[in-house]
Parts: C-alpha cells; sequence; structure tokens
C-alpha cells in the first residue's frame, strides 16, 4: 500500500528536499516575492498548503486550507485548469472581493494548476510586488508553466514510487536565501554608518521579532536595548499595541514595497517608522517628528502572550466573516470555524451545539475526545450544563479557570487536560440557534476586549448556522427526492453482468438530474438508459423522474422510437430544460445492441480481448428542442465477454481537457479493468474520475457486460 507522507516535513521521504527545490527554484525563475504550493489529496475537494515561501507561516494561516468551491484565485486556477493572473489590488477587489477585503495592500498575484496527464496535483500562487507590471511577460508566464510542470513531475514521481506526497498539518516554510558572511571590517563600518544616522534603526526578522536595534533606536523607543532583542514590537511596547502597526508589517511583507506610518509614544513624543522590506526581514528607520498641539490618545495595555494581538484578531475576524458567507452546510460551518479560529486564537478545542426535542446536539468538534464529545450529545437543555445554560439565557459566560468553572457548575469534571472555557450563545435574528465551547489548554484572564471579539465571533456564526441549517434541511429533502427516483435496485437478467453508480457533485449547491435505467423485457431481450437533464435543482431532479417514467414506458419498441415518443413528451410539457438520453436495447439471443443517442456523451464498447471502443453514433438532437426530430439508430455486435460502459459528461467532463481526449482516457482505463466484475469496475472508475475531474457535476455510470452462456 502506498504510504503518503506530508510534503511539510522534508525528514519525512527523500522526495520532500525535490519539491522544496522545484518550489525554491519557481520562486527563482519567475522573480517572485512569495511563493504558495498547495497539494490536492485524491479524491478531496479542498486544497491545502504544503510549502511557503517568501513570508512566515502565521500570514498564511487562513489560507492554508481552500476548498475548491471557495471564490478565491488558486481554487479557480485548479478548478477550472487555466492560469488566473492579477495585476493590481483593483482587479484583485473586482474579481475576488473576499480575498482583497483581507488582503489590501498591493500585489501582483498568478496562480496556475499543478496537472500531471488528465490528473489536477495542486495549485501554485506566485506574489510580486505592487510595482510589477500589469501584465505577465511572455518570458514570466513561460516561466510559471515550466514551474508547474516541475512540480508535477516531482509530485508524479514520488506517487509512481509508492511515496505520495501530501501536506503536513502546518506548511514548511523555506527558509529565505542566504546572504554570504560580510568580512568582519565591512560590519563594522555598516555599525558606525549606522551609529551616525540621525534616527534610530532596526531590522525585524520575518515573523516580525526585533534582530537588531541601534542604541538611537532604543531611546527613540523608550525601551531598554537588551529587552527589546527578539521581541514583537507590538507587544514589548504597549503604546504599539495598534492594528496599524502590525497591519504595517504585514503590508510590507506581503507587497514588498517601503511602508510608513507615525505612532504617538506617550505622552507627546511623535514618531516616524520607515519600513523597508527584503526578502529575510524589514529594516525600520525611526525619526522623530515635530507635531504641534497634537492631542495624545490614551495608552493602550499590552497584549498579553495567550491574546492574539488586535491586528491579528481583526484581520481573522474579517477572514471568518468574509469566508462564511461562502458556508454551505453545516460541516461547511464547523470546518470553517475550526481552521479560522483555532490557531488565530490558540484555542485548543471546540465544540458546535444546536438544539433539538429539548436537547442539545452536537453538530461538529475539534479537539475533544469524541467519547467525550458522545456523553453530552443529547443533554436535556434543562440540565443546567454551561453549554445548555448559555443557549437558553443567550448570556455567555467565561471561566478563566477550572476552579471558576467548579463554582459555577459543581458537577463539572476536568476534562481532556484544559484550563480555561467560554461558552457562547449562537443568536441569529433575536432567537438562539445553539451554543459553542471554546476551551485553552491555559488559564485565560477573558479582558473585556477578548469577551467583545468572542461574542461577535459568535453572533457571524450563528447567522451562518442558521442559513447551514435550513440549507441541509432542503439538501436532505432534495436527495431524498432524487434518490427515489432512482433504481433502488438493478434487475437480475440473466446473460448479464450489471453495475451502476451514482455520484452527486463534491461542491456546489443544488442536485442534479442525471439518471439510469435498467429494464427486463423479456427472456432473451432487456433494455438500458441513461440520462442528464439539464440544470441543477428540484426541477431537474422532477424532470429526470418524468424522463426515465417515459422511457421506461416505451421500452420494448426500436430505440429511435422510444426516443421520439420521449422527446414529444418533453416537448409538450415544455419545461424549459433540456435533456441529453442514451438509449440501448439488448438482443441477448442474437447478440447484439441497438443504440440511438439525444445529444448524450458517446458509449464505450469493450470487444472480448481486444481494445475499447468509442462508439460515434448519429447524432441526435436534446430532448425537449424539437417535437419532430429523429433519432437514427445504430446496431453494434454483443458477444460474450463484450462490455458496455454508459456515462454522463461529469465522468469526463473537467475544465481545459479536451473532451475527447478524456473520454480516450476512459477508454484506457476501462479496458484494463474489463476483465473483472462489473461491480469492481464501476469502483475504480469512480475513483478514477474523483482524481481527474474536479468534482463539479454529477455522474452518473452503469456498465453491461454480456456473459458466456452456461445454460448448456
Amino acid at each position: 500500500m502506498d504510504k503518503a507522507r506530508p510534503a511539510g516535513d522534508s525528514g519525512a521521504d527523500p522526495g520532500a528536499p525535490l519539491l522544496d527545490a522545484a518550489t525554491a527554484r519557481a520562486m527563482h525563475m519567475t522573480g517572485a516575492a512569495v511563493v504558495m504550493l498547495y497539494l490536492l489529496p485524491q479524491g478531496d475537494s479542498a486544497l491545502r498548503l504544503a510549502l511557503l515561501a517568501g513570508v512566515p507561516a502565521e500570514l498564511a494561516t487562513p489560507w492554508t486550507r481552500v476548498p475548491l468551491s471557495s471564490p478565491i484565485p488558486v481554487a479557480d486556477a485548479v478548478k477550472d485548469r487555466h492560469l488566473v493572473w492579477l495585476g493590481s489590488q483593483e482587479e484583485l477587489a473586482q474579481r475576488y472581493p473576499r480575498t482583497a477585503l483581507v488582503l489590501p495592500y498591493h500585489f501582483a498575484l498568478a496562480a496556475a494548476p499543478v496537472v500531471s496527464g488528465t490528473s489536477v496535483l495542486g495549485g501554485l500562487v506566485l506574489l510580486w510586488p505592487g510595482s510589477h507590471a500589469p501584465q505577465l511577460t511572455p518570458q514570466e508566464r513561460a516561466a510559471v508553466h515550466d514551474c508547474c510542470r516541475d512540480l508535477a513531475r516531482v509530485l508524479h514521481e514520488a506517487h509512481e514510487g509508492g511515496r505520495p506526497m501530501t501536506a503536513g498539518s502546518t506548511p514548511r516554510v523555506l527558509p529565505p536565501p542566504a546572504t554570504p558572511p560580510a568580512d568582519p571590517a565591512e560590519g563594522l563600518a555598516a555599525a558606525d554608518f549606522v551609529a551616525r544616522l540621525p534616527g534610530g534603526c532596526c531590522t525585524l526578522d520575518m515573523h516580525g521579532r526585533i534582530t537588531y536595534l541601534t542604541d538611537t533606536g532604543a531611546r527613540l523607543v523608550g525601551g531598554d536595548r537588551a529587552a527589546l532583542l527578539g521581541t514583537l514590537p507590538w507587544e514589548s511596547l504597549p503604546w504599539l499595541d495598534d492594528p496599524l502597526f502590525e497591519d504595517q508589517y504585514r503590508g510590507a511583507m506581503i507587497s514588498r514595497q517601503p511602508m510608513s506610518f507615525t505612532a504617538l509614544r506617550p505622552p507627546d513624543r511623535w514618531l516616524s517608522f520607515r519600513l523597508y522590506p527584503t526578502a529575510s526581514g524589514i529594516s525600520v528607520y525611526i525619526t522623530p517628528v515635530a507635531v504641534s498641539g497634537a492631542a495624545a490618545p490614551p495608552a493602550e495595555s499590552p497584549a498579553t502572550p495567550s491574546t492574539p494581538s488586535r491586528a491579528v484578531a481583526l484581520y481573522h475576524l474579517m477572514h471568518l466573516a468574509a469566508t462564511l458567507t461562502e458556508a454551505v452546510g453545516m460541516r461547511d460551518v464547523v470546518d470553517l470555524i475550526s481552521h479560522q479560529l483555532r490557531p488565530a486564537f490558540r484555542i485548543q478545542a471546540l465544540a458546535v451545539m444546536t438544539s433539538a426535542e429539548g436537547r442539545l446536539r452536537i453538530e461538529g468538534h475539534r479537539g475533544f475526545a469524541t467519547q467525550l464529545m458522545e456523553r453530552f450529545d443529547g443533554t436535556p437543555l434543562a440540565s443546567g450544563t454551561p453549554a445548555a445554560h448559555v443557549l437558553t439565557t443567550g448570556v455567555p459566560a467565561f471561566y478563566s479557570s477550572f476552579a471558576e468553572l467548579k463554582r459555577a457548575y459543581p458537577p463539572a469534571v476536568l476534562q481532556s487536560g484544559m484550563s480555561a472555557w467560554a461558552f457562547l450563545p449562537l443568536i441569529a435574528s433575536g432567537r438562539p440557534v445553539g451554543s459553542m465551547v471554546l476551551a485553552y489548554d491555559r488559564t485565560r484572564p477573558f479582558e473585556p476586549e477578548e469577551r467583545a471579539l468572542l461574542t461577535s465571533i459568535a453572533g457571524l456564526i450563528a447567522q451562518a448556522l442558521d442559513r447551514a441549517r435550513l440549507y441541509d434541511t432542503k439538501d436532505r429533502l432534495a436527495h431524498s427526492l432524487q434518490a427515489h427516483l432512482l433504481p433502488q435496485t438493478l434487475p437480475a437478467i440473466e446473460g448479464l453482468d450489471v453495475a451502476a453508480r451514482y455520484l452527486p457533485a463534491t461542491h456546489g449547491v443544488g442536485i442534479g438530474g442525471d439518471f439510469y435505467d435498467v429494464i427486463r423485457l423479456d427472456a432473451t431481450t432487456a433494455a438500458a438508459a441513461i440520462g442528464d437533464v439539464q440544470g441543477h435543482n428540484v426541477k431537474a431532479a422532477a424532470l429526470m423522474g418524468q424522463v426515465r417514467t417515459a422511457v421506461h414506458a416505451s421500452a420494448g419498441a426500436p430505440p429511435a422510437e422510444v426516443l421520439e415518443r420521449t422527446n414529444r413528451l418533453l416537448t409538450d410539457l415544455d419545461p424549459g430544460l433540456f435533456t441529453s438520453c442514451l438509449y440501448v436495447h439488448l438482443d441477448l439471443a442474437g447478440h447484439r445492441a441497438l443504440l440511438a443517442t439525444a445529444g448524450h456523451p458517446p458509449p464505450l464498447l469493450h470487444h472480448p480481448g481486444g481494445p475499447t471502443e468509442v462508439l460515434q453514433l448519429p447524432p441526435g438532437l436534446l430532448l425537449g428542442i424539437d417535437r419532430e426530430a429523429r433519432y437514427p439508430t445504430t446496431e453494434v455486435p454483443l458477444p460474450p465477454g463484450a462490455a458496455l460502459a454508459l456515462y454522463t459528461d461529469g465522468l469526463v467532463e473537467a475544465p481545459g481537457i479536451d473532451m475527447d481526449e478524456a473520454t480516450d482516457a476512459l477508454a484506457r482505463q476501462f479496458t484494463r479493468g474489463a476483465g473483472r466484475p462489473m461491480d469492481t469496475l464501476a469502483d475504480s472508475l469512480v475513483r478514477y474520475a474523483e482524481h481527474s475531474t474536479p468534482g463539479s457535476d454529477d455522474i452518473a455510470l452503469l456498465l453491461i457486460k454480456a456473459l458466456e452462456d452456461r445454460s448448456g
């Protein structure tokens, strides 16, 4: 069995350094300031950030997991298999307002898919300084293409070698380019030069920590030089605990452009900070500013080590607000909360609950033991537990230590090694829809500012949860309708091995109109049909049921007549939706099949012991367009051992891939497995489709194999 290795750990697999080197080459060849490599796990619908270069991991925290359905450049690049180029902040805001809201900095961005054959393995994101030209040069575009091909080769070879790479729990950050060691004399001369400047100087590493500070700089900011080294300025200097300073640092690192701002050092001294970024960090030049009549704002209290700075909190709050608008179902909401809140606010565990029939219902949890959650699932709202209490009263509760929790709720038992808890009501439109528990592994003061922030977050989550619950209800009803319209089982027909599969789209809203059917006609004849109604909604599913019923009612007639009758019915109904359909009459005694198509993808015919043929049938119009349309019939031999594959376009359709090439690739997969039982082969083809298609469309698959006559 292949054993996946995390790309975020270079020591885990011999191929990881090759991936590191390919990513570093991408940065060098393109001249990009920031490079992000995403991997797409097989069968998954979300990209995972595996490698990062040019910025620290903290800045990429909101983007470590990107669902393909998200309106984000790399998701579109991978889903549509083409390069996405954004040459300015204005263009980013127009096409991707959510991303622009969270990253309001000047930079240019390219996102491209990493493709091997028909399989998408991941995506590459490149950022250039805002000074970049509005368009990529032909050389840069070619370099991006070559880098993606290089990365695809490394990933493909790792997979073929039985050691496929996956993204680790956190992305691996490549070190900045090494600078040549300075000559000692040059170092002294540089120090003398800096000391002679009228202002103060300091350097920040990629994470924002102070790595060098002149005596003048220390005097200007009013701190002890030795004590400030290795600290974050917005944490060690209380008057810099303002979102502006960290935002400027963030903007300088991402845009690679100089930034500047003015800050007041209490009581009345204004200082100018100029930031000059490079790949290894930021140089800061500090000078006093004369401002007459300026009133000093009140001094801020420093952020505690357990609490994120206000800039970080606002950054993640904005990102959470934007991403929650895209959440569809309850699972999406819980996943987003976990991926956004836990790393941003140093939360060790969380649980999201709703109420049903007077009891708490656990909708999702992360970090808590499953056994613990199972014990709390179904707890009566009248039980008085903190989670139930905040849901019924609408009042949040914060416990800085277990002792506080024990005083408020004596039955409490210390669980999972947690030391502080926040119980938050989830209120939407003035009514409680659930509650949320956040747990921390250290005691926590829960200052008023943090309580207000967590309460605001709970409000955003409540609105998303309310929408998700409504969506899930509608989705369950719609899929129940669709499931009842499809065959519950296929008839057992002597002389045939038949298998069918239906897969809903992995992302997107709505249900599809894909259908299939197998009909026993008599002892030696049968019929099969497959089709796809336009649209992804309840109307499409209902029309699918009508089409399937019409085909079933006409089965046994010649294929042309079956489609013509069904077409007249749909034209008379005038539903405003068109339908593709392929009908097959199976003559088991004559070892032949008669086929007619109404605009449906071509079926595959595997010849016994030979190749698989793509049957290019005479075309017929989609059903529901022209009442007088005619549908030619084609006869093909179906001797024992021959097999037919009928499918909908979701099995082969992928952006950027030619349909004929995709169909030929499917035919090769069909050939490889034609000797196996059809049930086994159906599973194999579905797994193939999950890796080679974006999953944005439903898939119906029907396999039919003629068996040897064993009656004698």
